[in-house]
This record gives structure tokens, C-alpha cells and sequence, in this order.
């Protein structure tokens, strides 16, 4: 049994009912109406109600009560250190192409958390497989109506589900999808494609098993989501792992553009999608923007190209000058996106005074011949842009950092990359953030 620990707060909101009442960074909460919450689901559940008890811990380690009178569903204002206040649910998976097993030592500790949890999956939308629920956590999850989930999937057929997750429990994902269904509650299905495990016959067999749930008023697979498996030079030897090549790229779009095919007849609608690094990996054109309907996996790559380049054009339009005092920027993308970006380039490079050059990097840190954007490291742009000319600065996409911090994913500070290629470097996150930057006067920061 886990321990469920006071949680710490990190943050009170100015102007909230805990600003009000006195809260302050550092004090923690014991219970809400006698209940100690496990998680941020079940903190926002209790906090619900319009009457609320709270035994809380301030930072000299006194204990108070406090009683709070409110409107039903009122928030109270809190930002707290983790979702998890009885710990993460770790992964008993040993998948031969998790990312996790393919880093190297001795980088920050965050890195090597093998995250398979339901409830960061309802709140934030990560991937877990289902191997390690407890009946408990069934129970809670129809209960309070955790939906939807985000679940890897990769196979339907046992024996190559549980090739692929090297856990025996993994083989039964079609009964669990079958609960989904059952309870009325959904779940996106994502598939990473290993070539000779789970391409051919074996991915035909899978999403045409997912989609045989796409049916009904509550479908209970909502969406699939087809992703090319993603390879270091750290990764352990002899994993029985194969990297997509072009050939590979090319031939699963077809097979899944059939299906898409298919589908549509029958559902009038596409329930399965190809991530964009497929189309970029085989050097084809991206799908249209009408291909995605509402997006609904985006932040497993599926249209996020495609949208980035509509948001651009239409922030462009609005934000673009006609000209501005000479400027020269260096824009750091992964060489997978080079072409699709071409049209942004050349609509910054139409404003007279604005010179923007893009650098289309591959990573020699992962040891990869065509990279997204979001691997890019702190090692590979000082091996890449040393000496060289990066005019006024490098515009960054803060896809390549840490959330919340300036590090890379190697560990290495931005301000350690900007000393060394003695240049400005300039985070940028979204299309109007971008924008702005190319256009506007700098201030004196070097990071």
C-alpha cells in the first residue's frame, strides 16, 4: 500500500479564495473533509463542494483547520509540486524501444521515470499500456469516469503484444479494450510501429481491431494514432530492433492510407492516423489540413506540422511588417521538418530587413540521420554551429528544452550553449511568440 503524503504547495493564485484566507507556498494539505487525496483528481473532486474542511500543515510544521464556504465547483486557487501525492505508478513493462531505456547514464533523475499511470494519462494525456492496474484501480477509474485515456497499444494479437512489452499480462488488451467499451468510457490508441514485430499483417490485424470499437453513440477507441519507432546509439544491444527507412516509411503509409480508406466508408469519418515523422522519414508530402478533423492526437505528432504552418500564416498576416531595421536570425529546427518549413522561411524572408536562415539539424548526440525537432540537443548545436556566422541570434523552439526550464535534454543549460557560441539565443514557444521575436527589438538578455 502506498502512502498518501500531506502534498506541498507550490504556488498560490493572487486574487483566489486561498490568497484570501492566507495560504502560502510551502504549506501542505492533510485532508479535505476527513479525505487525504491521492492525486490532483481526487484534490479537485473533493474540492468540489460548496462546504469544505481542511486539516493543512503550514512550513513550521503546525497543524490547522481551516473551514471554506464557497460556490459548488469554485476553485481554490493552488498549484501544488506533483499531480502524484502517493507516488508515481511505475511501468513493470520491459518494451526493448522505450525511450527511457535508450538515454545514457547520468543525466537527471526525471529522465529515467517510467511513467505507466492512469491518472497522468487522464490529466496530461501521457501513454500507458494497462498491464499494472489493480481491480482497485479499475473500480476508480469507472467510478469517477477517468476518460479518456491515452493507451499504447502497439498489438492486439497476445503473442506479439507480449513480444513487444516482454510481460505476459500484456496480452489482454482486446478484453480491456472490451471493458472500455462495456463502461462507456474511451481511450486513444497509439501504435509504435517496429519494422518485422508488428508492420505487415500484424499492423493490418491492429487497427482493424481498434477500429471494430469506433462504433456507437461512445466509441470506445476514440482514436489510433500510427508512430514510427524512434531508435538511439545508446539503446541495448541485440533488442531485435530495426530503424524505419524510407522503404519502410513508404510502404506503411500506403497500407494505413487503405485502411483510412476504408474506414471512412464505414464510419464516415477516419478513426486512424499516421504521425507526420512517417511522411517526413519517406520524403512525402504532409496530409491536408481537412485530413485531421479536430486534432485529436497532436501531441503524439499527428498534424502538429500542419497546424503550426496554418497558425503561422494566419499570425503572419496579422503580425508580419512590410519591413523592419536590418536583422539577421539563425532558426534551429530538426532536419525531418526542413522542407515542410520552407514556406514559413520564405514569408519571414519577405519582410525587407529580416534575414532568417534556417539550420536543419540532425542529432549525432541520439546518433540519428534524420531527427525531430524536439530531440535536438544542447551537444549537437555547439557541435554544429561552432563558429559559425548566427547573426543577431538563434531562434529556439522550446520543444528542445525542459518544461518550465532552460535545460536541454542532454542536461546542458541554454546559457551555457549561448556562452559558448558567444550568441543570443532566444526560446521561442508558438507562432505569435516566434513572430514577435523576429520582429521586435531586442533587449539585453543573453538567454
Amino acid at each position: 500500500m502506498t502512502t498518501i503524503r500531506p502534498v506541498r504547495i507550490t504556488k498560490v493564485l493572487p486574487d483566489s479564495i486561498a490568497a484570501e484566507i492566507g495560504f502560502e507556498p510551502g504549506d501542505a494539505i492533510v485532508s479535505i473533509n476527513g479525505t487525504s487525496p491521492r492525486d490532483l483528481i481526487d484534490y479537485q473532486f473533493l474540492c468540489a463542494d460548496e462546504v469544505l474542511e481542511l486539516e493543512v500543515l503550514d512550513a513550521t510544521g503546525k497543524t490547522h483547520s481551516i473551514e471554506i464556504e464557497k460556490d459548488y465547483d469554485e476553485d481554490l486557487g493552488l498549484e501544488f509540486e506533483t499531480a502524484l501525492f502517493d507516488g508515481l505508478i511505475q511501468c513493470n513493462n520491459r518494451c526493448p524501444f522505450c525511450f527511457i531505456d535508450q538515454q545514457p547514464p547520468g543525466k537527471r533523475s526525471s529522465l529515467y521515470l517510467k511513467d505507466d499511470d492512469y491518472r497522468l494519462s487522464f490529466l496530461y494525456g501521457s501513454y500507458l499500456t494497462l498491464t499494472n492496474l489493480t481491480e482497485r484501480e479499475w473500480q476508480r477509474i469507472e467510478k469517477m469516469r477517468l476518460s479518456p485515456l491515452y493507451v499504447s497499444v502497439h498489438a492486439t494479437e497476445p503473442e506479439v503484444r507480449i513480444r513487444l512489452l516482454k510481460n505476459t499480462r500484456a496480452g489482454q488488451i482486446l478484453e480491456q479494450i472490451k471493458w472500455f467499451q462495456k463502461t462507456r468510457l474511451q481511450i486513444h490508441a497509439q501504435v509504435v510501429v517496429c519494422p518485422d514485430i508488428n508492420d505487415g499483417i500484424h499492423l493490418e490485424q491492429t487497427l482493424r481491431d481498434l477500429a471494430s470499437f469506433h462504433t456507437g453513440e461512445v466509441p470506445a477507441v476514440a482514436s489510433v494514432a500510427v508512430v514510427p519507432v524512434g531508435l538511439t546509439r545508446f539503446r541495448p544491444e541485440q533488442d531485435e530492433l530495426t530503424p524505419v527507412t524510407r522503404e519502410k516509411a513508404r510502404e506503411v503509409i500506403s497500407q494505413v492510407r487503405l485502411l483510412q480508406q476504408e474506414f471512412r466508408q464505414k464510419f464516415r469519418q477516419s478513426c486512424v492516423w499516421l504521425a507526420d515523422e512517417w511522411f517526413l522519414i519517406a520524403g512525402e508530402e504532409l496530409p491536408t489540413e481537412a485530413e485531421y478533423k479536430d486534432y485529436p492526437q497532436i501531441d503524439n505528432g499527428v498534424g502538429s506540422i500542419r497546424l503550426f504552418l496554418k497558425q503561422f500564416t494566419q499570425a503572419a498576416d496579422k503580425l508580419l511588417p512590410p519591413k523592419i531595421p536590418q536583422r539577421k536570425l539563425t532558426w534551429v529546427v530538426g532536419n525531418a521538418v526542413e522542407q515542410a518549413f520552407q514556406p514559413i522561411l520564405k514569408q519571414l524572408n519577405s519582410v525587407e530587413g529580416l534575414e532568417v536562415n534556417m539550420r536543419a539539424l540532425n542529432s549525432d548526440y541520439w546518433g540519428q540521420s534524420i531527427t525531430v525537432t524536439g530531440l535536438l540537443t544542447g551537444h549537437d548545436l555547439l557541435l554544429k554551429l561552432q563558429g559559425q556566422n548566427l547573426g543577431d541570434g538563434i531562434l529556439l523552439p522550446s520543444v528542445m528544452l525542459k518544461h518550465g526550464e532552460l535545460i536541454f535534454l542532454d542536461d546542458i543549460s541554454v546559457e551555457d550553449v549561448a556562452r559558448k557560441l558567444d550568441t543570443k539565443i532566444f526560446p521561442v514557444a508558438g507562432v505569435e511568440e516566434f513572430i514577435q521575436i523576429c520582429i521586435k527589438p531586442f533587449n539585453g538578455s543573453n538567454s
